[in-house]
């Protein structure tokens, strides 16, 4: 069990590896100050002429910082999402499909089960379940 970092409720061992990618995805790297290699690099990228080139580099990030930093988490696959229009607008969304290994964290590579969540880049980002 750990805690939801905004509420204090306690939340399961999923919605943790949930909230640690969240943490991740969003802090910049250098950000921490006593982990400054820690983040994803993925805000670096905001902002920029969306190029095929640059989107095919920020799903590369999104999925090598979770295989980096979330050891609950083994990506499969990250899927682009949302219409052009929207990303023009800069609200650019994924779904990534991962490998949940709960006790991934303790050393044990064992797969529960195969999961897909959501990642919304913009005014209102975050991960959703």
């Amino acid at each position: 069990m750990d805690f939801d970092r905004r509420t204090g409720a306690r939340i399961s061992n999923y919605e943790s590896a949930l909230q640690s990618v969240e943490i991740l995805f969003f802090s910049r790297i250098g950000e921490h100050v006593m982990l400054r290699e820690f983040g994803a690099g993925a805000r670096e990228l905001l902002g920029r002429l969306l190029t095929p080139r640059l989107f095919a580099t920020f799903m590369l990030l999104l999925a090598a910082a979770i295989d980096l930093w979330e050891p609950r988490f083994r990506v499969r696959r990250v899927i682009p999402g949302g219409s052009v229009d929207e990303l023009r607008l800069g609200r650019a969304g994924f779904r990534i499909e991962v490998d949940f290994r709960p006790n991934g964290h303790l050393g044990d590579p064992t797969i529960e089960s195969v999961r897909t969540f959501g990642v919304n880049f913009g005014r209102s980002g975050g991960v959703t379940a």
